[in-house]
């Protein structure tokens, strides 16, 4: 009883970050505004051609393995390290209370009152039919592999913010986040939840059982706080000198994306048009 007060009281204080989303953008000064603008415009970008092959169920389930593993081991399974890295440069203390909830999300699930998030992907791997065995000793791609290496010295080298912006913009983000920025984000309700599981193309499609999807459920409770603290974080620092490393890291992250997924494409079978 007491974990499941703390959790809602968790999630309560996301909630009411998420409502203050709109609000944030109205004092930025004219640097943070410019930089809003660089960083969405290479946002717009991340958005790869295989994708709608993936997104609409166009691919055969055992097809999907490839993909899953690479995702798996490039970023799903470490990622809580990663952003520990990013905390571990000592940024402000407003930044550190940011990193640590989402951290604790990530490796814990308490907030969300789930399990930890590299669990939860993996018992999602498992009602797709994958073992988890199939997780274990995953021979990175070539391009997966330079995509890693730049993930992980950006987490490990100074400043910290470029490792942010890296982190919590582009890996966390997607192209939608231009259009998303503007709305009022909440906690959704069980009926919403539910939906967006159902419509999930892992379960629309391919049949994955509903409880092997607790990941997406996670995912949807708790991303409108983490968004916003991305943001915040970076136009709150970055804005001070920093404006070009942050949109180099972030059109870097994008070139190394997009070579990564078309190899996963061309693994999973998909011939570019």
């Amino acid at each position: 009883m007491q974990r499941r007060a703390s959790a809602e009281i968790n999630l309560a204080c996301i909630a009411h970050r998420a409502a203050l989303w709109v609000g944030v953008w109205i004092g930025l000064n004219y640097a943070q505004v410019d930089l809003r603008e660089q960083l969405l415009r290479v946002m717009d970008r991340k958005n790869h051609w295989a994708w709608p092959h993936f997104a609409e169920g166009r691919i055969p389930l055992p097809r999907l393995k490839a993909h899953f593993q690479q995702e798996w081991d490039v970023y799903i399974r470490d990622f809580p390290i990663l952003l520990a890295r990013t905390l571990g440069h000592g940024p402000p203390l407003k930044v550190r209370n940011a990193l640590a909830e989402n951290i604790y999300e990530e490796q814990t699930g308490r907030i969300s009152q789930t399990a930890p998030h590299p669990e939860l992907f993996l018992r999602m791997m498992e009602g797709c039919g994958f073992a988890r065995s199939d997780f274990e000793d995953v021979s990175r791609l070539g391009s997966a592999a330079a995509y890693r290496s730049f993930l992980d010295r950006v987490s490990w080298e100074e400043p910290w913010v470029v490792g942010a912006a890296v982190l919590t913009l582009f890996v966390e983000g997607s192209v939608r986040e231009r259009e998303e920025l503007g709305q009022v984000s909440a906690i959704p309700s069980p009926a919403e939840l539910e939906s967006a599981v159902r419509m999930h193309p892992l379960v629309r499609v391919h049949g994955v059982p509903l409880p092997a999807m607790e990941l997406v459920r996670a995912h949807k409770q708790v991303e409108g706080g983490h968004r916003r603290d991305a943001w915040e974080m970076v136009l709150e620092n970055a804005a001070d000198g920093g404006e070009r490393q942050v949109v180099d890291a972030l059109n870097t992250a994008l070139e190394l994306w997009l070579r990564y997924r078309d190899e996963v494409a061309a693994a999973c079978g998909i011939s570019r048009p």
